[in-house]
């Protein structure tokens, strides 16, 4: 199926004495922004809040920026340097600097110090100081700014964490209260494929295949790779509930307003109200640990590491293997084995409380 989006009349409303003048209403309505326009119009909002802030930089920043736009950096890309960047300027105007020639470490030290002080986690700080660092970086090449200030970068040590499933009977819970099509069919497909939630919603009808019960992900949210996941009985048939309900004009398997896809804020307000349903706001799941949540129960049910990875979409088997370490049961296993052989007093030596070092 390969429909596109026609929209109606919009109603536009002025300050204009009633009543208002006619006004010319384009027949079609651009339904499918492509990731260069939108990359595109982040980038002149930001050049444009630069220039009302009165914060310096603003040439060399839309030329570090078109330059991402043109090596198909994506919107994702384009709009975490746009932030990091304007929160670096920002912090030298407030601390006085308003030249990039005459910035020094210790204005990326102070700044890094101002966002921990803010309550920012050291994820988001990472992040934040590393899109900050390859804008500097550009400077560098660009003879803008001098190398020392590159030199010594800082590092940000970022917590190791577990991912974070969902208890096999808070999903139970979960699934009872979900009574609509659509939330079915998205709740679950996360839940079985291990789509990124904005993979899923830039999903289109010609990517679901029914006869071979798969999705083809054109091209992955994070590294751009495309692979294909697979759905499970009780995912196909929700897709194949939802599919003969929805809006058939639209090419999105999950469609928002004027024929785009679903957003993401939608889509977390449905999944929160689930949650409510279910008796499982106060325990802070996100979509996102759908996904999780779809790796540690095929890991359990003895699934290799390769083959998770293909269906994760992780270019590293390293990403992979986190999962390994919140649920082995070969680990588990042999920790009980000799456990009970502990608990039987079956070991043999004996413990000296006064040993000494040589």
């Amino acid at each position: 199926m390969n429909l596109e989006q026609l929209f109606s009349e919009k109603s536009v409303f002025s300050n204009a004495p009633y009543p208002p003048k006619p006004i010319q209403v384009p027949l079609f309505y651009v339904t499918d922004l492509s990731p260069h326009r939108v990359s595109s119009a982040k980038i002149e909002r930001t050049l444009k809040e630069i220039s009302n802030r009165g914060l310096c930089g603003q040439a060399q920043v839309a030329d570090y920026l078109r330059s991402k736009l043109r090596c198909n950096c994506r919107p994702n890309t384009i709009r975490t340097n746009s932030t990091a960047i304007l929160l670096f300027l920002a912090f030298l105007k407030k601390s006085g600097h308003q030249r990039l020639s005459t910035m020094s470490r210790e204005q990326i030290s102070a700044f890094v110090e101002h966002e921990q002080d803010r309550g920012l986690a050291p994820i988001s700080i990472d992040g934040r100081l590393k899109a900050l660092y390859t804008f500097l970086n550009y400077l560098v090449e660009h003879d803008i700014i001098a190398p020392d200030v590159l030199k010594h970068r800082l590092r940000i040590k970022v917590p190791d964490a577990l991912p974070r499933a969902i208890d096999p009977e808070d999903i139970k819970q979960l699934l009872c209260v979900l009574k609509k099509p659509r939330d079915q069919a998205m709740i679950l497909t996360l839940l079985r494929t291990g789509m990124r939630i904005g993979e899923l919603l830039s999903t289109k009808v010609t990517d679901f295949n029914l006869k071979e019960q798969n999705l083809q992900i054109v091209e992955a949210e994070k590294n751009r790779v495309g692979r294909v996941v697979y759905l499970s009985s009780d995912a196909a048939e929700a897709i194949k509930k939802w599919l003969s309900l929805r809006d058939r004009e639209c090419k999105f398997l999950f469609c928002g307003r004027y024929g785009r896809p679903l957003g993401y804020e939608a889509a977390r307000g449905m999944f929160m109200v689930c949650l409510n349903k279910a008796g499982l706001a106060h325990k802070g799941y996100t979509l996102h640990c759908l996904r999780h949540t779809f790796a540690s129960e095929l890991l359990n049910a003895g699934m290799p590491l390769q083959c998770l990875q293909e269906l994760l979409g992780h270019k590293s088997i390293e990403m992979t293997r986190r999962y390994a370490r919140l649920t082995d049961n070969t680990r588990r296993q042999a920790y009980y084995e000799a456990m009970a052989i502990i608990e039987k007093g079956e070991i043999n030596g004996h413990y000296r409380l006064d040993y000494q070092l040589p």
